[in-house]
């Protein structure tokens, strides 16, 4: 059966309990590969390595856009810089977002989540 990447695993936005190699794990379950925390709920992203960012693989991220302020965005086990036209992509849809190593960024979403605020977080598995 062919993956859904717009049907959600989890309709709801949950955080990240744990990651480990190319996995993640969170709601007492666990996904192979990328993921999309949102606040629709937590679903696969289609992204193998930070190179295949692209303005179709931000397309669910911007369809979002209006429900949350700010998107985390796991570069993978590397810092890396998001290409302009990526960023225009983004901030044409007022999207605030900061790149940061994979485990950094879905330990930064958990604590924003928790404290309430409207965030997403894009993480790329490596």
């Amino acid at each position: 059966m062919a993956e859904r990447p717009n049907v959600p695993f989890l309709p709801r936005q949950v955080s990240i309990d744990g990651y480990a190699e190319n996995f993640f794990h969170f709601a007492g379950m666990s996904h192979e590969g990328s993921i999309l925390a949102l606040p629709s709920g937590i679903r696969p992203w289609d992204v193998k390595r930070f190179s295949d960012v692209t303005t179709s693989s931000l397309a669910p991220i911007i369809a979002e856009a209006d429900t949350f302020d700010l998107l985390f965005i796991g570069t993978g086990r590397d810092p890396a810089h998001l290409p302009e036209l990526q960023k225009q992509a983004l901030r044409n849809a007022k999207l605030r977002f900061e790149l940061m190593p994979t485990p950094a960024a879905a330990a930064t979403y958990n604590v924003l989540l928790a404290e309430g605020r409207r965030v997403g977080a894009a993480l790329i598995a490596f």
